[in-house]
């Protein structure tokens, strides 16, 4: 039932709209699972400047007249593809961008609507100006965020500004950083530092009442699909929302809501005839996906519309077998670190994250775990297309304090709630290998941290597994999952080809790496037992 509507009307068209196919759409696009119609990417030469005496904003550098030097967004600056290529310690950079009238309607923008820029990822700290009004700002490296420029633009000038400072201090170990090194120069497992802005920036232009976000869910059980919508501000408007699969409409349904948030549940008949049930799910041999077309339209007539997809699929465990679509699944996969030697965290370019996406595949491979980073979410896209599992993990602090514990909690809220709705995502890793909580075998704190965030990932989104801290010293966790950098392949290969009996021997006692696999008072309850990372190599990857 609608969360804040009433009268949900299912209906049943037949035929797919003649629109946007968010599935299908070449280069993909930011936000994959919510496209709009007309965007303008603001990616390409901005103004740049180092700030390394911090004096930017006393010198009024947000009216961006001071900002003589360039780069190419959406590339950080101690890359070489950005064209700055300085890897020093500079912890504070600023950007400056011209926007004119000709970008405004480009976007699509109209005098009654609002106009948004938004941020695939900056990091760490961002402030955001328009013809020197500070408009926003936003702390985490590796989360999306959105200002409205709207009220910042001045009516009178043809042409206007936008400014970004970014602060991102290589010696606050209290920050999220994953792989990126605080050292000048990378060592051991460690690599150059991502700095600024990394990932696209766009500019939309939606009406007053908008979808900010969206998430599905399904019931393979009862053959529905919920889906749920947070908005822009309160108001009384009508939802409408269209699934479809190649040509043929499965369902339609509208509702009426007044607040922020709204949820509906629409029933795919199809999927209720246990003959078909098995058609239109999600799995890396079929990665069927469904187009998704959502209408937010007010009281006044002024309509917001998004095209989505989603994919019909559950992921669970049971008597020690990770299920996928409760049909136990094999899992055959790689460590990837989402680094590139010429752009560091960012892609070299959009077709560059599918072709990681492809290769990963290719290989042989039918699952990826991102580590230590939040990906682009449109390397997701092609892991929902191509039927890539992947397992979600956060950036790592490498102290622990309460800064640690605030940051970490925040940006991995955000980043779940971005990701939640790809199918190819089977897993959350909240932490690795006791990174940032070093101590957690003896510490109550460190370990209430590990067992809060397990319970935080299961509130915001129950259903997916949770691993709680991935390769060893696991409390509360739904797979004991093992890292082994054991270099005798042989030795590696007996240790795991042991019965049922055996491997739960080596869950209960001291792991490979020296290590408790399970923090004690740990419940065994027949969870997986998982080999997550192994081969020659340092151990820490």
């Amino acid at each position: 039932m609608p969360a804040e509507g009433v009268n949900a009307v299912e209906q049943d068209a037949g035929r797919e709209p003649d629109t946007v196919r968010a599935s299908t759409l070449e280069p993909a696009r930011p936000r994959p699972q919510l496209v709009r119609d007309s965007f303008l990417l603001l990616d390409g030469e901005w103004g740049f400047a180092h700030d390394d005496d911090d004096r930017g904003v006393a010198e009024r550098w947000f009216d961006g007249r001071d900002l003589a030097g360039s780069i190419l967004v959406p590339f950080p600056p101690e890359s070489p593809a950005s064209g700055v290529g300085e890897t020093g310690f500079h912890p504070i950079v600023w950007y400056r961008r011209t926007l004119t009238d000709a970008d405004l309607a480009a976007a699509g923008h109209r005098s009654e609507q609002r106009a948004i820029v938004r941020f695939g990822a900056v990091d760490y700290r961002a402030t955001v100006w328009v013809d020197g009004q500070m408009v926003g700002s936003h702390e985490g490296g590796h989360t999306p965020f959105a200002v409205d420029i709207t009220d910042a633009l001045d009516g009178d000038a043809r042409e206007h500004v936008i400014v970004v400072r970014a602060e991102d201090d290589p010696h606050d170990l209290a920050q999220p950083r994953g792989k990126q090194d605080w050292e000048e120069q990378p060592h051991s497992i460690w690599y150059h530092r991502t700095t600024g802005i990394w990932q696209s920036v766009w500019l939309e232009s939606v009406a007053p009442q908008h979808i900010t976000a969206l998430n599905w869910t399904n019931d393979l059980t009862d053959g529905t699909v919920t889906l749920e919508l947070r908005l822009s501000r309160p108001g009384r408007a009508s939802a409408s929302v269209r699934i479809a699969h190649e040509g043929r409409e499965l369902a339609a349904a509208t509702m009426r809501t007044s607040g922020t948030r709204a949820t509906l549940t629409i029933a795919l008949d199809g999927q209720r005839n246990g003959q078909n049930y098995e058609r239109l799910l999600w799995s890396p041999d079929r990665p069927t996906l469904l187009d998704a077309w959502i209408e937010l339209t007010d009281d006044g007539g002024r309509t917001d519309a998004v095209a989505s997809y989603l994919g019909l699929r559950s992921v669970s465990w049971s008597d020690g077998a990770l299920l996928l679509n409760d049909r136990p699944v094999t899992l055959r996969s790689v460590l990837s670190q989402g680094y590139w030697p010429e752009s560091h965290l960012a892609a070299p370019s959009p077709d560059a994250l599918r072709r990681e996406a492809e290769l990963i595949a290719e290989l042989g491979f039918n699952s990826v775990r991102v580590h230590q980073k939040v990906e682009d979410d449109r390397f997701l896209y092609w892991a929902d297309r191509l039927g890539l599992l992947v397992w979600g993990e956060m950036a790592a602090t490498y102290t622990f304090d309460e800064r640690a514990v605030q940051r970490t909690t925040a940006e991995w809220t955000e980043a779940v709630l971005r990701d939640r709705a790809h199918p190819s995502i089977i897993t959350w890793v909240p932490l690795n290998e006791s990174w940032g909580v070093q101590h957690i075998a003896s510490r109550s704190d460190q370990r209430a941290f590990a067992e809060a965030l397990f319970h935080l990932t299961k509130a915001l989104d129950p259903t997916r597994p949770v691993i709680s801290n991935d390769g060893w010293e696991l409390g509360t966790s739904d797979l004991w999952t093992l890292h082994d950098y054991e270099a005798d392949g042989g030795i590696l290969a007996r240790r795991y080809d042991v019965d049922a009996v055996e491997l739960r021997k080596l869950v209960s006692g001291i792991g490979p790496a020296g290590r408790r696999v399970r923090l004690p008072g740990t419940a065994d309850s027949g969870q997986p037992v998982m080999l997550t990372e192994f081969g020659r190599g340092e151990v820490g990857g």
